[in-house]
């Protein structure tokens, strides 16, 4: 139940299912902090697995971010469109706002006086967030987390390793699951792989990453795979990073493990390379490390201060808009023409439209005759407003 210094907390995401990084977030987050005796609901898709997961806790998740059982003292925000569509449901709640991906169009940058803070899971996530005109001053990092509770570790490696399993969404034959299958062969170990691109998707990996000796893998992934004490080669669609040792452990955390570090190109030799450096005794300093200091209860604990902050804030922010609204001759020149803020939020309900469809079926419209210009003429016609 929660009690009197709980908050009631509105995250917003645009992905429930599958299975992903951002998902196992959102997830997690939220189950941590129910835990915790704070009130968490869900603004996002609500079909899936994981929707399913966190209603049957008791946590509400809606497609309709003003239909919620209380006010939100705080928005948790990743992704910018439903961000903005929250923002403009509860036009008085202040907001935290975390970016997971450097490139993805979804994870754009949202501006808004409320925001009051802004981070980023890696260094490239920081950049982005800067690049795209967040406030320098609210702007940090705030590195992945693991749910140390949920992902135990294993007992020791083996003094030669024999299984290995590839741990990514993007694995397939086009991308980097030949090279891993090539050196894997070489190195006489037995590859398993999971993740959407083989249609193996796994909604509970820490159920079977203590099964293997050596996993290849980026971001959470691999620090999910760090947490139970498996071997972690850095490698996804965009190139081979190292295994993971404490020697590089604290360059290696910043990048989130991600794709800063993969800076070898898919094929075999750099796997190999990789593989050989196998070391159980290193892996269990990682393991330990990782444990130690990335953990889920430690995030939140900071989480929570970022939201406190946030709503202490707020009557600041709300003086600093009304200043603004009604401030100089040059920020009333400036201000966006009701034009463009109703084109604004016609495209993010169109967005938020398209992304609620199932995957099945965006797919079966992305292939019809003529989509192309539907979306240039669409693009034409709301132009920057989303």
């Amino acid at each position: 139940m929660a009690g009197p210094a709980s908050l009631r907390i509105l995250i917003t995401t645009i992905h429930l299912w599958p299975p992903s990084g951002t998902v196992m977030y959102v997830r997690d987050l939220a189950l941590e902090l129910d835990r915790r005796g704070h009130r968490p609901a869900v603004f996002g898709p609500t079909a899936g697995a994981v929707a399913d997961e966190l209603r049957g806790a008791g946590i509400p998740v809606t497609a309709h971010p003003d239909r919620l059982p209380w006010a939100p003292d705080v928005l948790h925000a990743h992704h910018h469109a439903p961000t903005l569509l929250a923002l403009r449901a509860w036009p008085g709640v202040p907001a935290i706002h975390l970016c997971h991906d450097h490139a993805a169009a979804d994870d754009r940058t949202p501006l808004d006086p409320r925001i009051v803070r802004h981070l980023g899971v890696s260094r490239v996530c920081v950049e982005r967030l800067l690049r795209e005109g967040a406030p320098g001053d609210r702007t940090a990092l705030l590195p992945n987390f693991v749910d140390t509770d949920r992902f135990r570790p294993r007992g020791p490696l083996p003094a030669r390793p024999r299984r290995a399993l590839v741990f990514s969404n993007y694995a397939r034959a086009d991308t980097h699951l030949a090279a891993v299958t090539e050196a894997c062969r070489e190195a006489g170990l037995d590859l398993d792989v999971v993740g959407i691109g083989v249609g193996n998707v796994v909604l509970r990996p820490e159920l079977l990453l203590g099964d293997y000796d050596i996993v290849f893998a980026k971001g959470r992934a691999a620090i999910e795979a760090m947490a139970v004490g498996a071997a972690v080669v850095l490698c996804d669609f965009a190139g081979v990073g190292p295994m993971v040792s404490a020697r590089d452990f604290d360059d290696l955390r910043p990048v989130n493990f991600g794709f800063a570090a993969l800076r070898a190109p898919l094929r075999p030799e750099p796997l190999l390379r990789e593989i050989a450096r196998y070391d159980p005794g290193d892996a269990a300093v990682v393991r330990d490390r990782i444990r130690s200091e990335a953990s889920l209860s430690a995030t939140v604990d900071r989480l929570v201060g970022f939201y406190r902050e946030a709503v202490a804030a707020v009557e600041a922010v709300e003086a600093v808009a009304a200043v603004a609204e009604a401030g100089s001759r040059d920020a009333r020149r400036d201000r966006p023409r009701p034009g463009r803020a109703v084109r604004q939020a016609w495209f993010l309900r169109l967005v938020w439209a398209w992304r609620s469809l199932s995957p099945g079926l965006r797919s079966r419209i992305g292939r019809l005759p003529g989509l192309d210009r539907v979306r240039r003429a669409t693009r034409r016609l709301f132009g920057e407003a989303g």
